[in-house]
């Protein structure tokens, strides 16, 4: 049976975004390299709290948003996967992100990229409104956290696409 504060609470889920590898991503051992994985996840970052939230009406996020930090868990080489590219599209890999944390001034992307299927890194960044004109943080708009909100959540949410890919036809 469902409780009525259940039933009010929206659905949660993550965003996942599928991001085109490129041939210079690749370090001296043919493996993705591991600065390159921040540029990977900075990609689907991008992705969900600018484009995604423009088009949900909520282009405040562009007028400021900096890191605070990044944490990153390397589990297993990612390599370029010829056998996975095709004549008109290069090798992908999948982020899944969801937010960990949201407060007023600060909230919390969490990752994890999947190579084929399977989990190769996971990440966390920090991300604080900024005001640039001012350079100073500032506080998260209602429109902002309303926009963060379904993604609230952790590991073993629904998975649901939203999402683009780098390069390549979407």
């Amino acid at each position: 049976m469902t409780s009525q504060v259940e039933a009010e609470r929206p659905a949660v889920a993550r965003y996942v975004y599928e991001c085109t590898l490129r041939w210079s991503d690749l370090d001296a051992y043919g493996h993705i390299n591991n600065a390159r994985f921040l540029t990977l996840y900075e990609e689907a970052r991008v992705a969900l709290v600018f484009a995604g939230a423009q088009a949900a009406d909520v282009g405040s996020f562009a007028e400021g948003v900096v890191i605070a930090r990044h944490e990153i868990d390397y589990l297993r080489p990612v390599g370029y996967a010829l056998r996975r590219a095709t004549a008109d599209r290069a090798p992908t890999v999948r982020i899944e992100m969801w937010v960990e944390d949201l407060r007023q001034s600060r909230f919390t992307i969490g990752y994890e990229l999947y190579d084929g299927d399977v989990l190769a890194s996971r990440a966390k960044s920090v991300l604080v409104p900024f005001d640039l004109g001012q350079q100073r943080p500032r506080r998260l708009t209602d429109a902002e956290q309303e926009f963060l909100r379904p993604y609230l959540t952790g590991p073993g949410a629904e998975v649901v696409s939203g999402a683009g890919r780098r390069g390549g036809r979407p």
